[in-house]
């Protein structure tokens, strides 16, 4: 309680007299923004940069009525300013000097220095130094999110921040929470990599605004917007794994103020591969359409902006034994064969207005419908769920007597209504309806120079979780120049959803069993977190080169957590309340240089110290290695007059060695070792690009051709006891190499 009246506190400071501001956006010629571009009331000193995506915020000032706008490698521009209206201000970039041309490259990834959170920014051109044909694959090329394989079976890709799983982490579509629930374990890959416009990741606990289950931190993805939308894209997919892609984007503006996209996804994998001839699929086969008709209606004069989104998607996996066949051996022990079968249905809206007379003061409303159908199977496992789900969020910005203290308050609604079968060692059925409703106030205080602080609240009444309160706080302090030192603090709560989030466990002879029967959802008590965090970057020039060093350190302490014990016996798997602690130490230290123009080198170390309470002791957490380095190279040519370029790019990860569940019980033959080994994997990637509107690419995964041994715990007996697809650490397929293209109409 103390923790949160001091929060709360500090919602109340002093207040200053009332100034107006000045918003606005400042872009190329190709409506690309411009980051750290210069903006200064003539004649003055009192100015502002802009942020990752070009945006401005500066106070009215009494000496001029005209800003000067400036950027390296751009022509300077004078703006008279005759209304509060938001500005959206075009530089043309300097074509012919008489003595030298500077200009800077933009960055792939970003890390704010003006945000009191620890954000960094991924754009098109990082998402585009991978094949990143869906969300799940968009992260190899960043160090603060890990990415690995669930099970051997699925294919599954699963994150991991702070050394916590993707259930921790508030992952939201355009801050409309997206992947959740029923979609916990396979809603990162219905989402196509060339829908996505950027990536927001913050680290920590994050805003109040989004809700009160993030704990580790929050993913947002922007989705390209069609207002700035090209009228045409294709991109097509190959790969020696049988997997073919194709992306296609029409978009069509209707008038000055309403355009329409629409994106059509799918994919296909028919070839069966057995890579390490255990006899099983390496990579499911089945097939996925995805279609997203996107609305958007912009009236700028007017300070109104709204989006509508429609989707469908359906996704049907087969994996298992190589001689499965779905028709015949379905829940029988002919063979044994999973498929999982997904349909997914959602309608959202976003509307915003800006009041035309005071840009510092907004309106928002978001509504999101989801249905989300899951029919699947897994050996004699059966597993199927509905979830559908209804979100609504209304929020307003204004200021408190000046710009330099801002605030955002509202009030949200979520709705869950859950049926969910199982049928394993039991037969139960979990169907559920699921509310809340909550209401948050955010205070943001900015001293236009080197220190800011975001401190949040928000009160919830749920129907299973009952009646709490969430603090949160953030700070922002620049001690020097181009250096950035940040702490946070926050509380999260969540409802685990522990079939969902652990259907990696189906592929497995173990039997489940719940230990508790008081608790509020599978009689389990709800999870509670508090996550510390403390952040530093410093940018600065080594040998003339630009560089920067981020170090980041967190810690999640859980007062309650839902375990889930593989150790206790390699038959089963427990769930139970925490009786013990439980926390995650995330340690990183990230350096990134630019020895040369279009040369860019980023290396990271991370340290992680993850444990919990088993029945069986303080454990080390399974499958979580505790060191981690990665590097990625990227390096382009310059572009020549028809567009013509060369993109080169390489990733290498190194994981150490990492704990397994115990096995000490099994059979010799089914018994693993205490630890994984260490190990390394390479990617590269090669893209030539012909002009401004066609390129091709070619890459390759896992160059070193790194293969797990014995992924699947006795694979010749999938109806034994002792069969288990979970013990997976590494790589199952090898080497992969694919290629593909991508064609424009501007």
């Amino acid at each position: 309680m103390n923790k949160n009246i001091a929060l709360l506190l500090l919602f109340f400071t002093s207040l200053l007299q009332a100034q107006d501001e000045i918003k606005g956006k400042i872009v190329d010629e190709n409506n690309e923004p411009l980051l750290g571009a210069n903006v200064f009331w003539q004649n003055t000193t009192v100015g502002a940069t802009t942020d990752f995506e070009g945006n401005f915020t500066l106070v009215k000032s009494e000496e001029s009525t005209s800003l000067i706008v400036s950027y390296i490698g751009y022509q300077t521009k004078r703006v008279d300013v005759t209304s509060n209206a938001p500005l959206f201000v075009q530089l043309e970039a300097v074509t012919n000097l008489k003595e030298v041309t500077v200009a800077k490259t933009k960055k792939s990834t970003e890390h704010s220095h003006f945000e009191a959170t620890n954000v960094q920014t991924m754009g098109q051109k990082e998402l585009l130094k991978a094949a990143c044909c869906n969300l799940s694959e968009s992260f190899s090329t960043n160090p603060s999110i890990d990415v690995n394989f669930s099970d051997a079976v699925t294919g599954n890709r699963q994150i991991k921040m702070l050394g916590l799983t993707s259930p921790y982490i508030l992952i939201a579509e355009e801050n409309i929470p997206s992947v959740r629930g029923a979609s916990q374990a396979y809603g990162l890959s219905f989402v196509p990599g060339t829908w996505v416009e950027s990536i927001q990741i913050t680290k920590g606990a994050g805003s109040v605004i989004n809700g009160y289950e993030s704990i580790s931190g929050q993913i947002n993805y922007e989705l390209l917007k069609p207002a700035t939308d090209i009228p045409f894209f294709l991109n097509a997919y190959g790969s020696m794994d049988s997997r073919f892609e194709l992306n296609t984007h029409f978009n069509q503006k209707y008038s000055d103020k309403l355009s329409s996209s629409l994106f059509v996804h799918g994919n296909t994998r028919q070839g069966k591969n057995d890579m390490n001839d255990d006899g099983f699929l390496d990579n499911p086969i089945g097939k996925q359409i995805n279609i997203l008709n996107r609305w958007q209606y912009s009236d700028a004069a007017n300070g109104l902006v709204s989006f509508l989104n429609v989707r469908y998607m359906r996704d049907d996996k087969q994996s298992g034994q190589v001689s499965f066949n779905p028709d015949t051996d379905r829940l029988t022990t002919n063979a044994w064969g999973s498929e999982i079968n997904t349909e997914k249905i959602e309608l959202s809206n976003k509307t915003g207005y800006v009041f035309p007379d005071m840009p510092y003061q907004s309106i928002g409303f978001q509504n999101s419908f989801q249905s989300h159908k899951q029919d699947s199977y897994f050996g004699l496992n059966q597993y199927n769920i509905h979830q559908k789900s209804y979100y609504s969020n209304l929020l307003f910005n204004s200021i408190i007597s000046n710009t330099k203290n801002k605030f955002t308050t509202g009030i949200n609604f979520a709705y869950d209504k859950y049926d969910e079968n199982v049928v394993l060692n039991f037969s139960n059925d979990f169907s559920r309806i699921d509310n809340s409703v909550g209401a948050f106030f955010e205070y943001t205080y900015d001293n236009l120079d080197n220190f800011s602080l975001v401190a949040g609240a928000r009160v919830d009444n749920h129907n299973r979780l009952g009646t709490f309160v969430t603090p949160r706080m953030h700070i922002r302090y620049n001690p020097w120049k181009e250096a950035v030192l940040r702490v946070s603090a926050g509380r999260g709560k969540r409802a685990a959803n522990i079939f969902a989030e652990n259907q990696q466990l189906f592929a497995s002879s173990r039997n489940f069993n719940i230990l508790n029967t008081d608790g509020k959802l599978y009689g389990l008590n709800t999870e509670i977190a508090w996550n510390y965090g403390l952040s530093f970057i410093q940018s600065f020039k080594l040998f003339g080169a630009d560089s920067e060093i981020v170090l980041d350190y967190y810690r999640t302490d859980f007062e309650n957590q839902a375990v889930v014990d593989l150790d206790f016996s390699p038959q089963q798997v427990l769930f139970y309340n925490l009786e013990g602690k439980s926390f995650a130490n995330s340690f990183q230290a990230e350096f990134s240089i630019e020895p040369f123009r279009h040369f860019n080198v980023k290396s990271a170390y991370k340290y992680y110290d993850v444990q919990t309470q088993y029945t069986t002791g303080q454990l080390q957490r399974a499958l979580q290695a505790k060191h981690r380095f990665f590097t990625n190279v990227a390096f382009e040519t310059h572009i020549k007059e028809k567009g013509q370029q060369w993109k080169f790019d390489a990733t290498y990860n190194w994981l150490g060695k990492q704990r397994l569940p115990n096995t000490s019980s099994n059979l010799p033959e089914y018994r693993l070792a205490e630890y994984a080994p260490s190990f390394a994997v390479v990617n590269a990637q090669v893209t030539r690009t012909f002009s401004s509107t066609f390129e091709v690419y070619v890459g390759g995964e896992n160059i070193g051709n790194y293969k797990q041994k014995n992924a699947i715990v006795s694979a010749e007996n999938p109806f034994g006891s002792y069969f288990d697809s979970s013990m997976i650490y590494g790589p199952v397929f090898g080497q992969m190499y694919y290629a593909g293209l991508r064609f424009k109409i501007k």
